[in-house]
Order: C-alpha cells, then structure tokens, then sequence
C-alpha cells in the first residue's frame, strides 16, 4: 500500500494594501523577501515560495532592493521562486472583464520575463469568483484553478446532491462555465492556512497533525494532501525542514514533501477518481447563511467605483480604439505607454483596494493612482486622435469653415444628443498682450455671425447653438516651443442617430448668410408634465416618482425612479441595516421640477427633492464598532436628529433615443446609511440578468433556504434586466456595482451611496473617509425591450455605449487618404459586446474582442472575417470551427489586419 502524501507548500498572501497603507505592507515585504533569498543559501531542502500568484511582489521588492536583481533570477529560474500567472490578485466581479484580461496578459508577459510561471488560475481570497474563469483560464493556457470561497465542501459520507450546484464533495472539483469549458479545480476546503506555523516540538506537532491530517483528509478525493504553509502577510517559516523531518517520524504511513504547486497538482490529475464533482458557473457562496459572501463591497466608497470606471473606458474605449485606428500596425503604437497606464489601473485592482475595505490611508492612494493612469489614457488619446483627424480628407469644405470630427469609439452603434465646443478664433499672445486679446476675442464674441453646420458634401446639419466663451488656451507643439493665446468658442447641439461602431463623421461649423430655420418641436409639455418621444411617454408626479408607457411593448411601469435611504450599521465589507429598520422614501416628499432643455433635440428636466434623513447612527454603534461586536448581532438604531438630504436628478429623452438618462447629484453629509434608486417592474419572474465578466448571468431572484442575511446583494458591471415572456427592463449604470431585486413587485434596486465608519473584518479600524462626505453624482439609465433576443441585447448595449460618449476632435482643411465618412471596421451584431479594440502586442496586426451576450448561437458580420483569425488572451493562435459563428457563451479574440 502507497504512502498518503502531505504536500507543503510555503507561501504568504500578500495583500499589498488593507488594515495599512501600502509602504507599511510594503516594507514588511522587504523583509519577506530578504529572508527567502537568504534561506535558500542555507537550506538546500527548502523546496520553493509560492509568491502568492503575482508578479508585481517581485517589482514591489526590487524598488528598494535593486541590488539583489540577479540574486532574484537566479532563483525564480532554478525554481525557488514561484512566480505568476497574473500580474495581481484581482477582484473578479468589480474590473471590467478587459482588466481581467490584462492582468492575465501582463502578468504572463511579465512571468516570461522573470522564468516559468506557475500554471495556475489562483484566487486564494477573491469575493467570489466569476462564472467564466474556466474559459478565461483555458484562453490564457492555464489548465487549473485554486480558490478559497464559493463552494461548500461536503466531505464525511462524500454526497452531494444535485440541485446543491455550488457543493462539493470533495476538496478537487471540476468547474465548468457557461460555455462548457471545464478545469480541474482545487478548493482551499481549510483555507489557505491549514499548514501554517507547523510546530517543530513533537507533543505539539502531534496535536497539530491529528488535526491536520483528519480535516484535509475529510475532504481529499486523493492521497496526495495539500498543507498551505502561510497565511496573509506571513513571515517565512524558516525552520519547516526540520518541522516536517519531525513529522516525518512521527507519521511513517505518509510522506511529507516541501513542494509547489507544479508537482502538487501534477500528482492530483494522475489520481482524481472517476466521481469527481463538479460545480457550475460563478461561485459566491450561494450555499450559505448570506452574511459572509462580501458582495456588499460592491458599494464600499463608491467614488472609487467610479473613477475605475473612468478609467477602464478611457483606457479600453477611448485611447486603445483612436491608437488602433491612427496607427493601424505601425510602430507608432504607443504600446509602453499603454502598458504602464495598465499596469498604474491594475494596482488598484486587488479585492481589498478595488473593494473599498481597506483603512483610509489604502484609498487615499489609491486616488492618485486612477488620475495618473487616466492622465496617461487622456495623453495617447488626444495625440491618436489629432493623428486620426490629420488622415481624413476635409478638403471639400469651405474657405473659413471650421471642420470637426466625431468619432464612435464603442463597439455598436451609438445614439446620442452630442455637445461639441469649436474654436471659432484665436488671438496670439506673440502678436499682442494678453489682455489685449482677450478683450479682442471678447469683441468678436459680441460680433458672431449666425451659423450652420454642414457635412462633407455642403448638407446642413441640425443644430442648437448653445453658448460662446472666450478663455486662455495653448498649443505644445512637438517640434518647437509652446504657443499661448486667447480663443472664442462656440458651442452646438447635435443629434447623432445610430452611428456605427468604430466610425467618424466629417462635419465642419461655418457662418450663414441668413438664421437658420428653428425647429419648433418639443418634447417635454410643463402643462401635462410630461416627457414623449416616438418611443416613450413619462409622466412625471408631484412625489418625483414617475409614469412611464413604452410604445415599444404597449406596457405601463408606475413608480419608476424612486429613492430610498436606510441606515446601516455595519462595515466596509457588509451592510447591516439599523435594529429600527427607520426608512426613507422621496415620494413622502413633494418634487420642485425646474425645465434645463426643450428643443426638437430633446428635453432635460430637473427634479428637485429633499429628504428628512437621520443624521447618524445612535450612540450605541459606536460602541459596538469599538468593543468589536460581529454585525449580525448589533443593536443600534438610527438618530432622531434629523437633517435635509436634497436629492437634483436630470432626466433626459433625447430625440431618437428609446431610454431615459438620469444624472443624480446630492451633497451627503449624513453618516452610517444607505441611498438607493428603485425601479419597481412587477414583473413575475423567478430570475434577473446582470452583466457580468464576459458574460450575462442568469441569477435567482430568491434566495436559498440557508440564507438569513435580510438582503441579497448581487454585483453587475453596466447593466441589470429582470424580463417576462412579454419583455423586460434594462437598469444600466456607470461605476454603481451593486444592486438588489427585492421580492415585492421584483423591483431593481440600484446603491448608489453606502456610508460607513470602519473596515470589518478581524479587528476595529476606524475609517471615518467611508462615510463618504461631501459631493456626488450618479448616472444610470432605463430601457424597455419586448420579448425578442435582438430587442433585449439592445438595451444591454444601450447601457454599455452610454458609458463612453462620441469623441470629437476640431482640425483644419486639409486633403486626406480616409473618407470624410467612413468605418475602420464594419461590425453588425447586437449579441457580440464587443471588450477591446487594440493593436496585437507584437505590433504585426490588430486585436478585436468580445464575447456572446446570450446563451444562443450568434452570427457575426464583420469586414475583418475575410482577413481575420482567432487568438487566446496571449493572443497565440487559437482556431475555431467557423469564424463567423459564435457559440453560447464564448469569448472570441480576432487578429487582424487590412
């Protein structure tokens, strides 16, 4: 009979950020580091030091230790060092699925760099995990996965039964997505801490293995055991050799091994059993009591949410797409730049960052790592787009015409009531004193003449002129020094109606002999207060609720666009409203409504409520948060100091639009609560749809009958839709992760602002900048579908395209080799949202990828078929039965080039 075997693995969980600012961490792990590369000079059995699945812990140590490079690859090339796959930890459900993919894409570039990378998909800590890490895995050449949370193992009798989707009944899985891509997984069953400071004293050590030994024995569906030698932010223990020799003679019947991963695994696939389980799609500990799957991170300091979001589209939707198309595979891609401004984004990717659950030293950084990344994005933007504008002929417009370009930078076509500000005239600072100018400029301002828009081919063009400014500005020309001067802007409305995917439109603004015509029509009436369009009609209550037909469907949705505010007296990672259940609703309140725009564009109407709030928690919190009471058993209640929270919402119907925008801004000084948006649909269905990480998950709207948690909070990257077999409705949003379907009339409940006092978890940590004081906005939008699959994924890439607006650029009259109209690529489907437009890493061509929306085959048209194939994420050849066809659930990446 073989000997069971103990594979020990030595790690630490290397959180760079959480219960301490980032260089408190960070200086610990100087020290981490200079005792590995110390450790392996003298203690030749020391097998390896897993480093936690990242490669930045490598960059992070040679910052201050540059002088030991050589000493670190050495040892990541004999194996010592463990490195890779990613370039951190990332928090699955709150980075979009791109950041997903590039921190997979650099942390393997970076893996190569260094050596060998571990091959493993490793989510120790992550707050659940997405539904398609097996697809993504095999698209990034990574045959496992190791995770700690979202499936509960069985063990003892090893049953499981089958509607138990998220058990298992062994610690080794296999894990299967949507798609039906599966990998073979190992769940942490004990946590990724179940072979930490193994003792070395034999009475200890005895106890200690008992243990050990029967709880992963429990669970293992082979013989080979793995002990984890670490835990977060765990010193290295040096003297485990001789822990494990002393194991050794106390446990003849097993063979205890100082191991990695690698080996570990190998043994595991050459001995898995024929009943091996399996689970299916993503893993949030839908099994539980609800309390603990941390989802509530999702509306943790949500300002951070938001300017990820910024971020993410600046970088994947604006800077890569204009790159793409100005330097369509040349050189000239400024792939460096791009990298770091990935690289500066991912570092505020990690659970305990992107979360929002850390002290308030973590995210104070954290702020000045998305401005610097975004201020990167904004750089190679502006030059790829003034690059773009100089290829495109403007030729044909007129002698004292202004020309400017718009330009669709979203993977669909884009409906959108566009704001486009023209430098009509300057005046050089070289050519008189600045006040002089300005008072020129200020002099051609009273003096504008009337004005057209026109196209290409002299067509006028509808258009509300809306302001005139005279301000400083200047050039930095590449070649020479900067110029100064004074300007005189012109801004104007415009309509732009279904303007495909990846194109521009030459448009120029240009002085009229005689006023245009105005259009008179209208599309809000104050004596009704109602707002319609061909698509819709909203009326508008005196509570600020709101009354909305679609036309679409011929179905009425009541009370739409309702705010509420409760108390919460829980903590970074969990919400946990008041013992007093204290409520607030804007409809106990009268709206002021106030008219903002009403052309033949479309209408934008302010709504003006003002809410009694409580204007804390009670004294009681504050002990409970100090003698670190767990939430589920906390009492506090709501103040009855009450203070006005004044809640300004713009909504906006645009012309040829079929949804409706809200802008909603208040300025919070109230503490320990929640404000929410509700959407009440009444709709009877037992399941909601929320965008999720390259995929559009199918989640119940009731929970499990472990669950006690009183809420069941759920992430979403742009949109959520709850539909019946008549249709449905489509919340999108921007940076606002979290929702909830609440049983009563299944309405979608939208966070937009959770204030708390301190981090949770393991101690008391007082975060005072969680309590979110000051101002903020939130956008988000609503649509209705009818019961087709095409009329259902336009509102789910509505949601999406509202998150980048059309870039506009303002250049001259020039000759051109691209059209004045045109395309860089044709793209023709509503079931392909589209992630990523960029140019292939080795430059020899251009990466276009995306995923299927829904769970049917899709057809894809596009012009890049012809000259195209198919990549994985490290964009190696990865071929496909048909180009053209997409199946349930894929991920498809195409290179080309024209």
């Amino acid at each position: 009979m073989s000997k069971k075997k103990v594979f020990v693995i030595s790690h630490s969980h290397w959180d760079r950020e959480w219960y301490m600012a980032y260089e408190q961490h960070h200086m610990r792990l100087i020290k981490l580091m200079d005792d590995l590369l110390d450790l392996f000079n003298k203690e030749s059995e020391f097998n390896s030091f897993h480093l936690d699945g990242q490669t930045i812990i490598l960059d992070d140590y040679l910052k201050v230790r540059p002088e030991r490079r050589a000493e670190v690859e050495k040892r990541v090339a004999e194996g010592k060092l463990r490195v890779g796959p990613f370039y951190i930890l990332q928090d699955d459900f709150l980075i979009s699925p791109e950041a997903n993919t590039r921190d997979m894409l650099i942390g393997h570039q970076d893996s190569k760099k260094w050596g060998n990378q571990v091959n493993l998909g490793y989510f120790p800590d992550t707050f659940g995990n997405m539904g398609q890490t097996p697809q993504m895995l095999k698209l990034a050449d990574l045959k496992y996965a190791a995770f700690g949370r979202g499936v509960k193992p069985t063990g003892l009798n090893n049953q499981v039964f089958d509607n138990e989707k998220y058990s298992s009944q062994y610690s080794e899985m296999w894990w299967q997505g949507p798609d039906n891509s599966k990998v073979l997984s190992v769940l942490f069953a004990n946590w990724y801490s179940n072979g930490n400071e193994i003792p070395v004293d034999k009475t200890e050590a005895k106890k200690f293995w008992d243990q050990k030994l029967a709880d992963a024995e429990k669970y293992a569906s082979t013989d080979n055991l793995l002990m984890m030698n670490g835990v977060d932010h765990q010193p290295v223990q040096k003297n485990v050799i001789e822990a494990l020799k002393v194991a050794q003679e106390l446990y003849p019947d097993y063979e205890f091994i100082h191991s990695n991963f690698d080996d570990y695994l190998k043994a595991v696939s050459k001995s898995i059993p024929k009943d091996l389980g399996k689970v299916d799609g993503e893993l949030t500990s839908q099994e539980t009591d609800g309390w603990y799957t941390l989802a509530n991170t999702a509306s943790s300091r949500v300002y951070l949410k938001q300017d990820n979001t910024k971020v993410e589209r600046e970088l994947e939707n604006i800077a890569e797409p204009l790159a793409t198309m100005a330097y369509n595979g040349t050189k000239d891609y400024p792939h460096d730049q791009l990298r770091y401004a990935w690289k500066m984004l991912l570092q505020n990717n990690p659970h305990d960052s992107i979360c929002g659950c850390s002290v308030d030293d973590v995210h104070r950084e954290m702020m000045t790592r998305f401005a610097k990344s975004r201020e990167v994005g904004e750089f190679v933007a502006k030059d790829a787009i003034k690059t773009l504008a100089s290829q495109i002929n403007t030729s044909t417009f007129p002698e004292g015409s202004k020309p400017f370009i718009l330009i669709n930078t979203n993977g669909h076509e884009k409906t959108e009531m566009k704001t486009v500000e023209i430098e009509w005239k300057r005046a050089l600072f070289a050519d008189g004193k600045p006040d002089e100018q300005y008072e020129a400029m200020k002099k051609a301002q009273r003096e504008l003449p009337d004005f057209k828009v026109i196209d290409a081919n002299g067509n006028k063009i509808p258009f509300e002129m809306v302001s005139s400014d005279v301000r400083f500005g200047y050039d930095l020309p590449k070649n020479k020094f900067r110029i100064p001067y004074m300007a005189l802007y012109v801004t104007v409305q415009l309509d732009l109606t279904d303007m495909p995917a990846f194109s521009w439109k030459s448009l120029a603004l240009a002085s009229s002999e005689e006023s245009e015509k105005t259009d008179t029509t209208k599309f809000y009436d104050e004596n009704t207060q109602v707002l319609e369009n061909n698509w819709l009609q909203v009326s508008i209550n005196s509570n600020g609720s709101l009354n909305i037909f679609d036309k679409k469907t011929g179905r009425k949705f009541d009370d739409q666009l309702v705010f509420e505010d409760t108390g919460d007296i829980g903590n970074e990672y969990i919400y946990r409203q008041s013992a007093d259940k204290k409520t607030v609703l804007s409809t106990d309140s009268t709206a002021e409504i106030k008219v903002l725009q009403n052309n033949f564009l479309g209408a934008k109407v302010q709504l003006r409520q003002t809410m009694m709030i409580p204007k804390s928690a009670d004294e009681r919190l504050e002990y409970e948060r100090q003698a670190v009471i767990d939430i589920t058993n906390r009492k506090a209640n709501r103040s009855d100091k009450l203070v006005p929270l004044t809640i300004t919402t713009v909504i906006t119907l645009s012309k040829n639009a079929d949804q409706l925008k809200f802008k909603t801004s208040f300025n919070n000084q109230m503490k320990d609560h929640r404000v929410r948006v509700l959407f009440k649909t009444n709709l009877k269905s037992d399941y909601n749809l929320a965008d999720s990480i390259f995929e559009t998950v199918k989640r119940p709207n009731h929970v499990s009958d472990t669950w006690k948690n009183p809420t069941n909070p759920q992430h979403q990257q742009t949109f959520v839709n709850i539909c019946d077999d008549k249709g449905g409705v489509t919340v999108g949003n921007f940076g606002l992760n979290e929702y909830e379907i609440l049983p009563k009339d299944n309405t979608i409940a939208v966070t937009l602002l959770r204030c708390v006092g301190e981090m949770g978890d393991w101690g008391y940590f007082g975060t005072p900048d969680a309590q979110c004081l000051g101002q903020f906005s939130f956008e988000y939008s609503l649509a209705f579908h009818s019961s087709t699959v095409a009329s259902q994924t336009h509102t789910y890439q509505q949601a999406k395209t509202n998150q980048v607006s059309v870039q506009s650029v303002q250049t001259d009259i020039h000759e051109g080799k691209k059209k004045s109209e045109d395309a860089f690529l044709t793209l023709q489907t509503d079931n392909f949202a589209v992630t990523s437009l960029k140019q292939a890493e080795n430059s020899d061509g251009n990466i276009l990828r995306g995923y299927n929306l829904t769970n049917d085959e899709a057809q894809i048209n596009s012009n890049i078929l012809k000259q195209a194939k198919t990549v994985n994420f490290l964009e190696e050849d990865y071929p496909v039965d048909k180009l053209d066809i997409l199946n349930p659930a894929e991920i498809r990446t195409y290179k080309f080039s024209f």
